[in-house]
């Protein structure tokens, strides 16, 4: 976040510091789409050979009017304004839309969230009643809260798939342009060079953002000079005329002449947008104000040049399609060229793999994805993370395409896919937000969408088309990746509410006493539960199987609130669950998908304690300024025989056994002391206070001795398991599938690092 907001007041900060802010989003944002000229016009003339000037200046209208509409007009303009608080990406867009309407499935809301200072948005007004029809039909339809859920997930599956196609493409059309400067060398050796390069990449990627950054900005800058430079030398040099190609006529002559060849090149031509969804995702790192700056004033005229200026090569050189960018770079700067295309391709690789990363965390956050080990390499800025599994996870599958499909046209058809699929997810969910919060016209929606999507469309038609050629590999990925993330979010959910389902009854728990009919042993138990309220079912598993429970309970809920970050001083909600004799509490820590969870135990524990003093201090001052003060004494005044206890395996227990001594109720007698002055004469406003003093004192000693005795995490592991009668599909999802990810995962106190000593655990199973 110190990044995002340095960022956004440019004019505070040294123009050194400028410049290297500069450098930095060149190196992070801009690598995948900077490396497109290396492999556009090759893809595009594999498809529809070129058979006179008319078909490259048609094919050069093409790639100039999409560089233009799509990344420019859609992304830079457009699409970067619909961040979530300085966050870009699909998921960014997801958890905007849930703040605004209630379309999150999980069933874990709570009023207190909107409290939230990041989590306000504009409400609508009541004049626009589009907004508000279509946020109500938002709410009460369960259809479309599915439909918008398989919506994102579809898109993040894509951008997954892209962190694995652009490193083998970029990499593969960089280390290509060895067959055109060494007449010798074979496909194979390329192959070669490629896996070599690829698992370097991946092996750098532990080294952070800025760290890396500032080797690789300066390194995209020479690149984008480079393409300027090589363009305007083929434009002096060869065929000035390709200037023409501005006029967009030259595109109804290009598909005249070509006619279907054309339009399978287009599957081609979206290459040059390649990396645009990666200007989103990665917008975390940077402000949108750097983003459009850098791209309009520098990378877009760049390209644009490199592209002018491969036309004009290939105006006079029909034959030398293959390998487009490098034939058209001049003899004497082959080399030099050579070097700084492959370190960009490394760059743009970098780029992708960094949005995935920055995507994974942001579902795993808002629980549609396993939970895996994040590695923040960053101690200045947050958003800078490192996922080890899904590194090595896209290195290996990276490797399997480029050893498998050693074609860079059949994978850059597989890139076309998983590009063109991001894309379309994130124009549909950018529609939604122009509807719902920004709220403009109908006009300007209708023709964002009917333009846009429409583009895309035609573009995916096109790439659809050759997808037996190999890049199917992609779409069965995408469609494995989404079956993960759909099958963790509709498990959590159905346990979820399986759990609330079960909750144990607070009259049984009142019934109980303060004793909870059995010992209460010193110390402080946490007790980790996924239930946002009530009281869960697995405490009564630990009242039923273990002799004692903690003199303080407090029973604690992490969650994740869709915005970005929450401020620390709002991190812990406290509530008391129970009379105050119970001494029990319930926590929730609530987190933002951004937020970085890098306490350890006792860390966590200390501004627990002092999260809970706060409470117990704010709650006394508010029970001294109510005018009666008889609120509890009958719940605490029950009896402690004659309970029972059903256990979840049906099992009865009779419960009688008292408190222990020292342990002794302390808010019971200063309740009875209140009562016998309220009967004498109706106490003064001081001694409200006093005896409100007195009573916050005694709790606060409480506390105290009970965290000097030391704190335990109380662990209930739910599993859910499908029932006898189920479906097969719902038993093969629930029983196997979403078993296998919920072993696997990480688990969610696993970040505190606690001792196996201060760890017990207890498991439950649920029949769904």
């Amino acid at each position: 976040m110190a990044q995002v907001l340095m960022s956004r007041n440019m004019e505070d900060v040294s123009a050194g510091r400028k410049i290297l802010l500069a450098f930095q989003t060149l190196g992070v944002v801009f690598g995948d789409v900077g490396t497109s000229p290396l492999y556009t016009f090759s893809v595009m003339f594999s498809k529809a050979p070129v058979h006179g000037n008319e078909d490259v200046l048609g094919a050069l209208s093409l790639v100039l009017y999409t560089l233009i509409l799509i990344p420019l007009v859609k992304y830079v303009l457009i699409v970067l304004w619909a961040n979530d608080d300085g966050e870009g990406g699909t998921f960014a867009l997801y958890s905007l839309l849930c703040r605004h309407a209630k379309v999150n499935l999980l069933p874990n809301q709570l009023p207190s969230d909107a409290r939230i200072s990041g989590f306000r948005l504009k409400v609508p007004s009541p004049e626009l009643e589009r907004s508000l029809k279509i946020k109500e039909r938002l709410e009460a339809s369960l259809t479309l809260k599915k439909l918008l859920l398989i919506l994102v997930l579809a898109g993040t599956a894509m951008v997954i798939a892209d962190g694995v196609v652009t490193p083998a493409m970029s990499v593969m059309s960089a280390v290509g342009g060895l067959r055109v400067g060494v007449s010798g060398v074979k496909q194979d050796q390329v192959v070669m060079i490629s896996v070599a390069f690829l698992v370097i990449l991946f092996s750098v990627q532990k080294y952070g953002t800025s760290k890396m950054g500032l080797f690789v900005g300066p390194a995209l800058f020479i690149w984008f000079c480079s393409l300027a430079g090589i363009g305007v030398y083929n434009l002096i040099k060869y065929d000035s005329r390709v200037w023409k190609a501005f006029n967009p006529v030259h595109i109804y002559y290009y598909f005249k002449r070509n006619s279907m060849k054309a339009w399978y090149s287009l599957g081609g031509c979206v290459l040059c947008a390649t990396g645009s969804e990666a200007m989103f995702a990665d917008l975390c790192y940077f402000s949108v104000r750097s983003v459009q700056l850098t791209f309009v004033f520098l990378v877009l005229p760049c390209l644009l040049l490199g592209y002018l200026g491969q036309a004009a090569y290939l105006m006079e050189n029909h034959a030398d399609t293959t390998q487009a960018f490098f034939s058209s770079v001049p003899s004497g700067a082959f080399w030099p060229v050579f070097l700084i295309a492959n370190v960009a391709a490394l760059i743009a690789s970098r780029a992708m793999t960094t949005a995935t990363f920055s995507c994974i965390k942001q579902s795993t956050a808002l629980g549609c994805f396993p939970r895996l080990k994040i590695i923040h390499t960053s101690r200045k800025f947050m958003g800078q993370i490192y996922i080890p599994v899904m590194n090595w996870f896209l290195l290996a599958l990276s490797l399997v395409m480029v050893c498998s499909i050693s074609s860079i046209y059949e994978i850059g058809n597989a890139y076309g896919i998983a590009e063109l699929g991001v894309m379309m997810m994130t124009t549909i969910l950018v529609t939604i937000v122009m509807l719902l919060i920004w709220q403009i016209n109908i006009i300007i929606v209708l023709s964002f969408v009917v333009i846009f999507l429409g583009l895309e469309l035609i573009f995916f038609s096109s790439v659809l088309w050759s997808v037996g050629d190999g890049s199917w590999i992609i779409l069965v990925f995408a469609v494995v990746l989404f079956f993960i993330m759909y099958i963790w979010n509709y498990g959590s959910k159905l346990k979820y509410e399986t759990e609330v389902k079960k909750k144990m009854s607070m009259d049984l728990l009142c019934e109980l006493g303060p004793n909870l009919g059995t010992i209460r042993a010193p110390g402080i138990g946490l007790l980790y539960n996924e239930l946002a309220k009530g009281i869960p079912a697995i405490f009564g598993h630990f009242l039923t199987t273990l002799p004692a429970v903690h003199s303080m309970i407090i029973f604690v809920c992490i969650k994740y609130i869709p915005v970005p970050v929450v401020p620390q001083n709002e991190r812990f909600l406290f509530r008391r669950v129970c009379p105050r004799s119970y001494h029990i509490f319930r926590c929730i820590a609530r987190y933002g998908y951004k937020d970085v969870r890098k306490e350890n135990h006792q860390a966590f524990e200390q501004l627990l304690i002092e999260s809970l003093e706060k409470f117990i201090r704010r709650d006394a001052q508010e029970r001294s300024l109510e005018s009666d003060g008889n609120g509890e004494s009958d719940s605490e005044e029950e009896d402690a025989f004659s309970r029972v206890l059903v256990a979840p395996n049906g099992s009865v227990y009779s419960l009688g056994v008292p408190l222990l001594a020292d342990f002794k109720d302390t808010g019971k007698a200063v309740m009875e002391e209140s009562t016998s002055d309220e009967q004498k004469a109706s106490p003064s406003f001081e001694s409200l206070l006093s005896d409100a003093e007195q009573s916050f004192e005694k709790e606060l000693s409480f506390l105290r001795k009970a965290k000097e005795s030391g704190v335990v995490y109380l662990l209930g592991h739910g599993n859910i398991r499908a029932r006898k009668s189920s479906w097969f599909i719902k038993k093969l999802f629930i029983n196997y599938f979403y078993a296998f990810l919920r072993k696997n995962c990480r688990r969610e106190i696993a970040s505190l690092s606690v001792p196996h000593s201060h760890l017990m655990q207890v498991g439950m199973t649920y029949m769904v």
